[in-house]
């Protein structure tokens, strides 16, 4: 479990709310995920699943460099044409002990400059129309590009909430 402390290395109590900051790339009509990995001395939360690219928000950061910046972290990859899609605030995530607001934003892969992280272990860009099955998608990122094939059909007022 990853332990969130503040700008003065107190531990966050349980039951905050964090922001998140998750990215649906794209690249011709594919989208990039990131195989989570176990990392030595964290105990990672849906290892072994598929995730869309992204993490905690930084002290000091806006939203759209929380987002460029966790993309390049985890993936190496540049992105531009940043859109706000939606905003997860949902409570249900019983396996964890807070509640993160999560961020989804729509970006164009540019170039790759440099490898995954420690958190990824394999980068693989899926068609839109061959995702992995929805049980080996982590947290609510299934439902995120379940959401984003739909808008691609239809048109609606962005960001979606909830």
């Amino acid at each position: 479990m990853i332990t969130c402390t503040f700008e003065n290395d107190n531990v966050a109590s349980p039951g905050l709310r964090h922001i998140t900051v998750n990215a649906i790339v794209i690249r011709n009509n594919q989208v990039l995920m990131g195989l989570r990995a176990p990392v030595k001395g964290l105990t990672m939360l849906e290892t072994d699943k598929w995730a869309l690219i992204g993490g905690f928000f930084d002290m000091g950061e806006t939203l759209i460099e929380a987002v460029k910046r966790e993309v390049m972290e985890e993936s190496g990859w540049e992105i531009d044409n940043l859109q706000l899609f939606r905003i997860n605030d949902n409570p249900g995530h019983p396996k964890e002990d807070r509640q993160n607001v999560d961020m989804i934003f729509t970006a164009r892969a540019t170039k790759q400059v440099s490898q995954h992280d420690q958190e990824i272990s394999e980068l693989k860009w899926f068609p839109l129309d061959a995702l992995p099955p929805r049980d080996q998608i982590a947290f609510d990122h299934g439902q995120d590009l379940n959401l984003y094939k739909e808008y691609l059909k239809i048109s609606v007022d962005l960001p979606i909430f909830g």
